[in-house]
């Protein structure tokens, strides 16, 4: 990266002449309880999974207690991801703007954002990653009532347990891959994009330079200055 880009990137995170609502708070609280929600169910579901990895069980409150409080969180992360999707269903459309920059998506690898075309509030990657855990939340639901209840599956249906299993571990490892990358985006990748979640605003530089399409309807929606 050159001089002039780490400045760009630096003022992007760090200008405070202007502040936009980037998240807002219901946004933000459903944001961290499906994110809470989802580290607790992978923790004790790994606890489950792999007789190496029950160590996490210690961790999220003992084997008892990761048994009986694993599905229940994996409803309460289920219904935060449903309501996700009628908070943000219109802006994670894919567009013309997302597959022009997916195109162009090696810029955004090497931190070179001022290369991309301009996108809506959402980039093709968060949007990827938004419908793989909303179809993966609905399997790992379906799967994992399945799993929850094994007892009241007839021994002639004895094959949904089976298929139950596959699809919950399938579902699972998919979406611990996805979140694993989004969260490294999140902090590591794209400097600002954590503390916006946390604030709920961001810098009017670091909205023209990630989500420029976005800044733009924004700042069309504001008020003039007087």
């Amino acid at each position: 990266m050159s001089t002039s880009e780490v400045i760009t990137s630096a003022h992007a995170v760090g200008d405070k002449s202007e502040r936009i609502v980037r998240y807002t708070l219901t946004e933000r609280i459903n944001h961290w309880i499906s994110g809470i929600t989802y580290v607790y169910c992978l923790m004790t579901g790994l606890a489950f999974w792999w007789p190496y990895t029950y160590w996490l069980a210690a961790v999220a409150g003992g084997g008892p207690t990761a048994r009986f409080w694993h599905p229940w969180m994996g409803v309460i992360f289920t219904v935060s991801v449903f309501y996700m999707y009628k908070l943000w269903r219109n802006d994670m459309v894919v567009t013309d703007a997302d597959r022009a920059w997916w195109k162009n998506v090696t810029y955004y690898i090497r931190n070179q954002d001022e290369k991309l075309p301009p996108i809506g509030r959402f980039n093709y990657g968060q949007k990827l990653f938004f419908w793989v855990m909303f179809y993966g939340a609905i399997l790992l639901l379906l799967s994992g009532i399945i799993l929850w209840i094994p007892e009241m599956i007839p021994w002639n249906l004895r094959w949904l347990r089976y298929l139950g299993i596959a699809l919950h571990v399938a579902a699972a490892l998919v979406s611990i891959g996805a979140f694993i990358i989004h969260v490294y985006m999140g902090t590591a990748m794209v400097r600002g994009g954590f503390t916006a979640m946390i604030r709920g605003q961001v810098s009017s530089l670091w909205a023209r330079t990630h989500h420029r399409l976005w800044y733009e309807q924004e700042t069309r929606k504001a008020p003039p200055s007087k």
